[in-house]
Formats: C-alpha cells, sequence, structure tokens
C-alpha cells in the first residue's frame, strides 16, 4: 500500500484532534449518552414519567432537521471556523442552563430546542467539512479518526456523569458537562482548526464529485427510498435502547456498579464498530455485512426482552447493540457513494440523515413511554428486534454496486 498519503497527517493532525473533541464534545454524543442516568433523577425531582424525560430526545431532533440545513448555510458564507467555535460556546452554555430547571415541562423542551438549535454547528457534518479540505489520500482514516470521539466519549461520559450526580446532584451534573465543551473542545479549535475552508489541499474533490447521480435522479431511484425505509426503523430499533438501558438493567435487578460497568460499554462498542465496520465494509458486500451486524443486535433485543437477565447475556446483547451502532454513520457514508455516486452526496447523506435523525429522536421516547405504561420493556423490545432483522433483509435488495465514471 502507498504510504505517502499518511505524510498528509503531519499538517493535518490538529485538524483531526481539534474536530474529534468538537465531536465527541458536542451535539450529537454529549446528550445522547447522558440523559440515560439523568432522566431518572428528573422523574425524581418532579415527578415525571420516563418517557416525558426521553422526549427533550425527540424535541431536539425535530429542531435539528431544522437547524442543520441553517448550519450549513451559514458555515457556507461565514466560514466553518467562526461557526464551529461559537456553536461550541453556546452548547456549552444552553446545556448547563438544564441545572436552571423548575418543574416546567415547557421549559424543559425548550431548553432542547435550544441545545439544537445552538449547537447545531457542532455536528459532524462541520467537523467533517474542515477534515475534507485537508485530507485526499487518506481522506477516509482521518474521518474514521474524527468520528470516533462519539464512541469515546460515549465511554467516558457514563461514569462522570455518574460522580458528577453522586457529588453535586443532578444540577451540578449538567453544569459539569456543558463544562467539557467550553474547556476542553473549544480552546483546541481556537487554536487549531484553522484554514479549514480554503487550503490549497482541497484540490480534486471536485473531480471526485462529479461522478453519480444528480440530487433529482437519486430522488427517482426506488433503491434511495428503499435505504430510507429501512433506516426509520434501524435507527429507532438501536436508538431507543441505549438511553433506556440504564432504566432496562434496573428493571431486571442489576446494582447500581454493575448498571455503570455495563453501560459504559455501549461507548466503547460503538468505537469499535466504527472501526472494524469500517474494515469489513471495504472488503465485503455492505449489505451482506449490514444483514450480520443488524440481526446479531435484533437477537440481543430477544433476550432483553424475556427478562431474567444473567450479566453474561446483558454484556453480549450491550456489546452487539453498541458495536452496530458504531458502524451506522459509516455503513450510510458508504452505501450512499457505492449506489448514488459523489454528484450529489451532500444532499443525499443530508436526506438519509434526517430519515436516521426521525428514527434516533422517536426511539427513546417510544421505549420511555412504553415503560411508563406497561412496566416493562418487553413489547417495545420485541418489536424492535423484529424490526432490525426485516429491515437488514431489506437492505440485500440494493444489489449490486454501480460504477460511476468521472467525467
Amino acid at each position: 500500500m502507498n504510504t505517502v498519503g499518511y505524510g498528509e497527517f503531519k499538517k493535518g493532525w490538529p485538524i483531526v484532534l481539534a474536530a474529534f473533541l468538537g465531536v465527541g464534545l458536542g451535539l450529537s454524543p454529549l446528550p445522547f449518552y447522558t440523559i440515560g442516568l439523568l432522566a431518572p433523577e428528573l422523574a425524581r425531582e418532579f415527578g415525571w414519567g420516563i418517557g416525558q424525560v426521553f422526549f427533550g430526545i425527540t424535541v431536539m431532533t425535530l429542531a435539528t432537521l431544522v437547524a442543520a440545513p441553517l448550519t450549513g448555510y451559514l458555515a457556507g458564507r461565514y466560514g466553518t471556523r467562526p461557526v464551529a467555535l461559537v456553536s461550541l460556546l453556546l452548547f456549552s452554555l444552553s446545556f448547563m442552563s438544564f441545572a436552571l430547571g423548575d418543574g416546567s415541562l415547557t421549559m424543559y423542551y425548550l431548553t432542547w430546542v435550544g441545545i439544537a438549535v445552538l449547537g447545531a454547528g457542532t455536528l459532524p457534518i462541520t467537523w467533517t467539512r474542515g477534515v475534507n479540505a485537508w485530507f485526499e489520500e487518506r481522506k477516509g482514516l482521518a474521518l474514521g479518526l474524527t468520528l470516533t470521539g462519539t464512541g469515546l466519549f460515549g465511554v467516558i461520559a457514563k461514569p462522570y456523569t455518574a460522580w458528577l450526580i453522586a457529588g453535586f446532584g443532578w444540577r451540578g451534573a449538567y453544569i459539569g458537562l456543558g463544562l467539557l465543551p467550553l474547556l476542553i473542545a473549544l480552546p483546541v479549535a481556537y487554536f487549531l482548526f484553522r484554514n479549514v475552508d480554503g487550503d490549497p489541499q482541497q484540490r480534486g474533490s471536485a473531480r471526485a464529485e462529479a461522478a453519480g447521480l444528480t440530487f433529482a435522479q437519486t430522488l427517482r431511484d426506488w433503491r434511495f427510498w428503499l435505504l430510507a425505509g429501512a433506516l426509520i426503523p434501524i435507527s429507532f430499533a438501536l436508538g431507543g435502547p441505549i438511553p433506556n438501558m440504564e432504566n432496562i438493567l434496573r428493571t431486571n435487578g442489576f446494582e447500581r456498579s454493575q448498571i455503570l460497568g455495563l453501560t459504559a460499554l455501549i461507548g466503547l462498542s460503538a468505537l469499535t464498530g466504527r472501526l472494524v465496520g469500517g474494515w469489513l465494509i471495504d472488503r465485503f458486500w455492505a449489505p451482506g455485512v449490514a444483514l450480520v451486524i443488524l440481526c446479531l443486535p435484533g437477537i440481543s433485543c430477544w433476550l432483553i426482552a424475556n427478562g431474567q437477565l444473567s450479566y453474561t447475556t446483558a454484556l453480549l446483547s450491550i456489546v452487539l447493540i453498541g458495536f452496530a451502532v458504531g458502524v451506522e454513520y459509516d455503513l450510510l457514508a458508504f452505501l450512499v457513494a457505492r449506489y448514488f455516486g459523489m454528484r450529489s452526496y451532500t444532499q443525499t447523506y443530508a436526506l438519509l440523515y434526517c430519515c436516521f435523525a426521525i428514527g434516533t429522536g422517536f426511539g427513546p421516547a417510544a421505549f420511555g413511554w412504553s415503560f411508563d405504561k406497561t412496566g416493562s420493556y418487553a413489547t417495545v423490545l420485541t418489536a424492535a428486534g423484529i424490526a432490525l432483522v426485516l429491515s437488514a433483509f431489506c437492505l440485500l435488495g440494493l444489489g449490486r454496486y454501480r460504477n460511476f465514471e468521472t467525467r
């Protein structure tokens, strides 16, 4: 393998490091990985149901669907760096504002809207634009390293949140979590995330983007709608259990120390899935890889739904779910490139991401509501397992990769 491309990291590593921290401590992972520990505290304090607490994730997702395109426009008009820096600051402050909660659900949901709108500039789409500007030959590796930030901080966030709650209460936990992007990601990005829009290493990217379908052609392609239709139940089934996992384990009789140890594995297995999954889809037919990777957590959902979990079964189930979550983003990007090309990649990816976000946004709340109504997660977990298996088989219908010739 030609190793010349690795020389890009000699100058580009500061961009990767800044983007790694920006993604890992941004809107995408931080609220999602911490709400499972904070939800019971809010429910006890204000008398809310678990479903009501988790509905905040749904509100955030819906707001993000509007805020993300606006952020992309601002980054194109004013530059990626200022948008990312301002968004890190505002996301930090808005996340800490949860500590001011007074029991009003309306204000609670408005705070979720606020972190989505103000923190949209911390999403991967902003940081990866800067990485793309610096890397060409090792673009995939650089992006992969950047996106591992979500998995790594998923591992760290849960025990850190538990420590904050134990020492400072849930209000102190929101303050402590909000300080992470302010004190770590923001200063690193300020000094290292530079020259990310006009670097001369961007040359050649226009040639790569010329091959493929136009956006209009993509929307007329049945493969697009097959993929979109499969993504919603997949993201629902994988996104629903993770924030609820603490409560799932608690209702199955696990002790607090065991719960913290097991749930911390979600981020670690997601990190592993991102790296291993990328390696697999580079070497084997991606829909076939997806079939295996998605069916296994489908079985996990069925095992958890049956109750009477042993520690070993819970550990295996969590690892399989986390691994599949780690593969999702890599798989989506890969399938878009292989079946629709790079000509309208950003538009196609953005629209499919909306489908992905719908499932992820409604999943946690639906799982919480199911528990509130039935006192158990069995019904929704069984449905999630079936959805994963059926959707995985649907992806096989995408068929062989397409060949796109660059004009």
